[in-house]
């Protein structure tokens, strides 16, 4: 079979050109966060945050749905302003930090619906991993500190469905830590090598 000089160069320019269409950049734990919510003793809102989180954003301008994402957060960086609070937290009646340190998110594919992205993926927790859908919106621009992504993502999860799953029961009803956990993100990504 005799090659066609230009169709081999040709097709050589439209893989190239795909190969460099995605960027990929690094979580800034420096200007991200993960936001937590849950109900206690269901009258008021108790908010917290991990504070180490790591990961990789790989994103396709051209073709949002071919981007993807990989997150990594460690269990012991949990706060909520309270220490023995974050003490109980990190022990095993909670997260367990020193048998599980990390929770991982890793996503599967990106949809496009309507005006709405969501990564489709996988969280990990203690070791049980789930499918979940994670609503998000995305961003990128030039700064002073390079090119950046900026990500912002909000969903609801079961704590019991990931082996979270110490509680108590009020007198009159109801639990002291709600199972309903409101999870809010905001990632920011760098290109690694223009990283300041």
């Amino acid at each position: 079979m005799k090659l066609n000089p230009a169709k081999t160069l040709l097709a050589l320019f439209v893989l190239t050109t795909a190969a460099f269409a995605a960027d990929q950049f690094q979580i800034d734990p420096v200007h991200s966060s993960a936001n937590f919510t849950v109900r206690h003793m269901m009258i008021s809102n108790v908010n917290g945050r991990f504070t180490d989180i790591s990961g990789t954003i790989t994103y396709d301008d051209a073709d949002v749905t071919k981007s993807s994402v990989t997150a990594v957060i460690k269990t012991a960086s949990v706060n909520t302003d309270n220490s023995g609070r974050d003490k109980d937290l990190r022990s095993a009646r909670f997260f367990d930090v020193d048998k599980y340190p990390e929770m991982t998110f890793n996503s599967k594919r990106i949809e496009k619906r309507g005006g709405q992205l969501v990564a489709i993926g996988t969280l990990t927790i203690k070791n049980v991993s789930k499918e979940v859908e994670v609503p998000f919106e995305i961003s990128k621009g030039k700064t002073p500190m390079g090119v950046r992504v900026g990500v912002s993502a909000a969903l609801k999860i079961n704590r019991q469905d990931f082996g979270v799953s110490f509680n108590a029961t009020l007198d009159g009803g109801g639990l002291v830590v709600s199972d309903d956990v409101k999870i809010e993100l905001n990632v920011e990504g760098v290109i690694p090598q223009l990283k300041k």
